[in-house]
């Protein structure tokens, strides 16, 4: 007999992780499905985003990510995974949290009170016409990807 005659070939087929056979859902989903792509570790992750690991960890787990961090991971990402919605307050936030801003920063870069912004942004309130022109025309000036942005 020859040495080939007692050899069994069992094809060997490994299983894609989880994170790649699932649409992510959460930035946390985004976040490690990206560190996973690259062959990092959570640790080399929280270097680059100068934050700890148990962050990362965090992040990844739980999948909110912390307001002033948002900037960072979508650079990190190289994408936005945030969807940008079709209604003007809606764009308004949509700005607000990919750009990792509070209200009162908001408000300085729109020239408003906090307030009014937070009041608009709950639904509490309804900008008058005039307001929707401007915050048109403030997000028409800052995000390039908004097409017409409909002040009605």
């Amino acid at each position: 007999m020859t040495e080939n005659a007692y050899k069994v070939e069992i094809p060997l087929t490994i299983p894609l992780l989880e994170e790649f056979t699932r649409e992510p859902i959460t930035i946390g989903d985004h976040l490690r499905r990206r560190r996973i792509e690259l062959g990092l570790y959570q640790k080399d992750v929280a270097a680059k985003l100068s934050v700890t690991t148990p962050t990362v960890w965090n992040w990844e787990n739980r999948g909110s990510v912390d307001l002033r961090f948002i900037p960072r991971v979508i650079e990190f990402l190289g994408y936005n995974p945030i969807p940008q919605p079709e209604d003007l307050l809606g764009k308004l936030a949509w700005y607000k949290q990919v750009n990792g801003l509070s209200l009162e920063q908001l408000g300085v870069e729109m020239e408003r009170d906090p307030e009014q912004l937070a009041d608009w942004l709950s639904g509490r309130h309804k900008p008058c016409r005039r307001n929707r022109g401007e915050i048109a025309a403030f997000l028409a000036n800052r995000v390039q990807s908004f097409d017409a942005i409909s002040i009605y």
